[in-house]
């Protein structure tokens, strides 16, 4: 065998190796979040059998220093399929024991322009843990959308926001439609978490002196609200969608996703039924550079600069000035 036979034969064996070493790694991890986001044990036992499952990632890796270790190879493509097979066992549920805000989720009749919502939400929020509980029906003239707006509420730096839609009305009512977590009652958010089937999605209808309210007068949080431009006819199909999107999670449960099923990309994916043509963007996914977004496709309310409608679209000082009462009114004066 020539000498550049043998270069490029050690080549060949080199890049098998080091793929196979980095798939080793990236899978590893993986499973090791997957093992401790489900597994159904203490904490403990689950970090027992990740440290089992690391040292057998390890030694795989390590007997790649051998040419003899297509058996070491064998094992952990055994146990992959092994995970896998797990995995695709999750799937998410409709009768678990919920937190009380997420209880209950929205869902709707249509009736020509008439909707009727059943399990709209209206909490008395005193503190997180402090609450007066409310569900309620509330039946709307479609034909009688007055105003679209988009709140986000920023919770974790600037790049990352909670995105919710208003929808008011002629007779002065507004209704919220936010695509949550929903969280078990003795769970909490985790970011983490969401990438690894932890939590199911849950589409919520509430009072803005709800679930706006939650946000800047109870968590303190810094919310924006920013009027969007659409005609009527495209307010109602956005309304309805939302009724259609609560009304499929109500019968067939579905995973939140931190990154690919969360309350901004359920505004994209209802933004494309409007206008297939509208176009992905990172800012989807950053959910803090929502307005940008918006502002740049003509979307957005009002003139000026992006950074004159940010100024005038925070709510903070107007929604803390009061309580519930007038609260809707309030952050739009």
């Amino acid at each position: 065998m020539s000498m550049s036979s043998i270069l490029k034969s050690k080549s060949v064996r080199f890049l098998g190796k080091f793929l196979f070493i980095l798939f080793v790694i990236i899978f590893a991890l993986w499973a090791s979040f997957a093992m401790w986001f489900q597994l159904p044990f203490g904490e403990a036992v689950r970090g027992s059998v990740i440290v089992v499952w690391l040292a057998i990632a390890g030694w795989v890796i390590l007997g790649e220093r051998n040419k003899r270790c297509g058996r070491k190879r064998f094992l952990f493509l055994l146990l992959v399929c092994v995970i896998i097979g797990w995995w695709s066992t999750i799937r998410p549920s409709l009768g678990r024991i919920w937190a009380p805000e997420v209880a209950r989720t929205v869902q709707g009749t249509v009736d020509g322009d008439m909707v009727t919502l059943f399990n709209v939400r209206d909490f008395d929020w005193q503190t997180v843990d402090d609450y007066t509980p409310d569900w309620k029906e509330e039946t709307y003239d479609l034909s009688k959308i007055t105003t679209v707006d988009t709140f986000l509420s920023y919770w974790a730096g600037p790049a990352i926001a909670h995105t919710l839609l208003s929808f008011g009305f002629e007779d002065g009512r507004h209704v919220v439609f936010s695509g949550e977590i929903r969280k078990e009652h003795h769970e909490v958010y985790s970011s983490i978490g969401g990438f690894f089937r932890e939590f199911e999605l849950a589409m919520i209808a509430a009072e803005e002196s709800d679930i706006i309210y939650l946000r800047t007068n109870v968590r303190k949080e810094d919310v924006y609200r920013y009027p969007i431009k659409l005609p009527p006819q495209q307010a109602k199909e956005l309304f309805l969608s939302y009724v259609a999107m609560g009304n499929q999670l109500a019968a067939k449960p579905k995973f939140y996703n931190t990154l690919t099923a969360n309350c901004t990309t359920i505004i994209f994916h209802m933004a494309r039924l409007l206008d297939p043509s509208f176009p992905f963007d990172y800012r989807v996914l950053l959910s803090g550079y929502l307005p940008g977004y918006l502002y740049d496709h003509g979307w957005l309310e009002n003139g000026g600069t992006l950074e004159e409608l940010r100024e005038r679209a925070s709510i903070d000082a107007r929604a803390q000035a009061g309580g519930r009462e007038g609260y809707s009114q309030r952050i739009r004066q």
